[in-house]
């Protein structure tokens, strides 16, 4: 008479049991597991360029300041305990902690810094994204081989935790720029250990053989699957933090994702695709985020191939784009683009797109071919997602109509997409740029004259020399009128055209604090904790 009470509790039990999702288990043992698109390209973060990368990077590495947990220009102490500005901001010296150590538990020193600048700016290394660090005196000299001094550079080390950097210039925002991961050490010792230090394809950055200086440190990586990671026992500020790791999955299609959060296996979603934001809304608002994001949609244009070398032809291809449209259709909560440069401060970009179907179908007649008769049937290249193929579809729909163009759409995965990029194996090219900081110079300098991020062919001498001289302005509104006249060359050169400005949509579990909005979206996971929900 005893059997049915323990076949109820065994049966409880197990309903019990059920109940417990994977996000929930992960809550309980603190472990965060993100959405995070594809696998990363490396996980040396100074041959990476992308977001999908820059999320795994701030767990394992850190710069000289931190990134501030709900001030977007907040800059705490990080690996530095203080970075000191002169009169003019142009010669800021950095004290190291003295107690900062890699995850090897190797102590963290200037050299590592000086090391891994020399480093990204070696010619020979090809780094991406060395542009970053232009910032500094004689830097780019040194990049594009003018100058084969390194000592010419400003950086100098004044002790093994103190160095100068001085700058090309009066910058008073560069705490914003060294919150960028170009500028975040690499173990000098780890590096020459496995290679010369200009070894493309150094085999330090492996999982096995990755130390780092952040909070985290590698436990597990396997591909298409997962990297996760936990505590660095020799993180300086080791055991003061609430998370005790992360697990990235590598979720490339969007509406999987979310299925995914909904089934309870993830805590956040790297995004939610206008369908999953529309269902959220009547369903689960309280799991949806749409804020700001400081971010552009962008077609790319190879300028090098016919016709795209034609100024009129890249024009007529951009006027014939509603960007209200598809704003309206594909996206939710961006906003149409009327320049590079999303407005920010006191900067207001130029208006230098629109809709003019008129004006378009003229400049192509006067390129040579009207009604689009003769034109090539040109490719546009995409990275494997649904946004991405919905943006291209309406795209193609809105050039067949307006200017009588006929276009493909090849759609490759994550890295394929950015190999094709780099070696600019494209025609035209769907893509974005986020911010690396928050000032209107990271919208325009990635397109001057060699830019490892310009990706398009396109110089421009008038364009170089404002920027150039905006370097040495130390008045704001005379330095934004400087950037808003170099923006009007490039939207009127159209090596590219913007789309729209970024809003950020995603899922977040509703046991996670402490993720509040930033407009560059770089949560510090040290500030992040889990909180189970109440018993039932």
């Amino acid at each position: 008479m005893h059997r049915l009470p323990l076949i109820l509790s065994a049966c409880l039990l197990l309903v019990s049991c059920q109940k417990e999702s994977q996000a929930d288990k992960a809550t309980r043992e603190g472990i965060l597991i993100m959405g995070n698109s594809a696998d990363p390209k490396s996980l040396d973060l100074q041959v990476v360029s992308g977001v999908i990368e820059s999320n795994i990077i701030r767990a394992l590495f850190e710069g000289i300041v931190q990134l501030h947990p709900t001030e977007d220009l907040g800059a705490p102490p990080g690996a530095a305990l203080s970075v000191i500005p002169d009169e003019t901001a142009t010669v800021w010296t950095v004290r190291l902690r003295p107690e900062a150590k890699w995850s090897d538990g190797k102590p963290v020193t200037a050299e590592d810094f000086r090391f891994s600048y020399e480093r990204m700016l070696t010619p020979s290394f090809g780094a991406k994204y060395a542009e970053m660090l232009y910032f500094m005196e004689g830097a780019e000299d040194f990049n594009k081989g003018k100058s084969a001094d390194f000592s010419e550079v400003g950086i100098k080390v004044t002790d093994p935790h103190g160095f100068v950097l001085t700058l090309r210039g009066p910058t008073p925002y560069f705490l914003e720029v060294i919150k960028h991961y170009t500028w975040y050490p690499v173990p000098k010792h780890q590096v020459l250990k496995f290679g010369k230090m200009e070894m493309v394809g150094n085999p330090w950055s492996r999982a096995e053989n990755l130390i780092g200086n952040g909070p985290y440190r590698i436990k597990s990586y396997r591909r298409n699957d997962h990297i996760e990671v936990e505590r660095n026992p020799h993180y300086w500020n080791a055991g003061n933090f609430p998370l005790n790791g992360i697990r990235f999955l590598p979720v490339s299609n969007t509406f999987t994702e979310s299925r995914m959060f909904r089934d309870g296996q993830l805590h956040v979603t790297n995004t939610a695709p206008p369908e999953v934001v529309d269902l959220m809304k009547k369903v689960d608002p309280g799991s949806l985020r749409q804020e700001p994001y400081l971010g552009t949609v962008l077609y790319r244009y190879n300028t090098k191939v016919k016709p795209l070398d034609d100024v009129r032809v890249r024009r007529a291809l951009s006027l014939a784009i509603d960007r209200k449209a598809l704003c309206d259709s594909v996206y939710r909560g961006f906003e149409p683009a009327y320049g590079m440069t999303p407005p920010m401060g006191d900067y207001q970009p130029p208006h230098g797109v629109s809709l003019d179907p008129e004006a378009a179908r003229k400049l192509l007649d006067d390129a040579g071919y009207p009604g689009g008769k003769g034109f090539p049937r040109l490719k546009i290249l995409i990275a494997a997602k649904e946004s991405n193929a919905a943006l291209a579809t309406a795209i193609q729909a809105m050039w067949r109509e307006h200017i009588g163009v006929e276009v493909e759409i090849q759609s490759k995965e994550w890295t394929a997409y950015m190999v094709a990029m780099q070696d600019m194996d494209y025609e035209i090219m769907g893509g974005g740029w986020i911010g690396d900081y928050i000032d209107p110079l990271t919208f325009l300098e990635m397109w001057s004259a060699g830019n490892g991020n310009n990706r398009t062919g396109w110089e421009s001498e008038p364009f170089g020399a404002k920027l150039k001289e905006s370097f040495k302005v130390t008045d704001p509104a005379a330095r934004n009128r400087l950037l808003r006249e170099a923006e009007e060359i490039l939207l009127a050169d159209s090596p590219m055209t913007p789309i729209s400005w970024w809003g950020k949509n995603y899922l977040l579990h509703s046991s996670v604090k402490g993720w509040d909005p930033l407009l560059l979206d770089n949560h510090p996971y040290t500030h992040v904790r889990l909180v189970p929900p109440p018993p039932r």
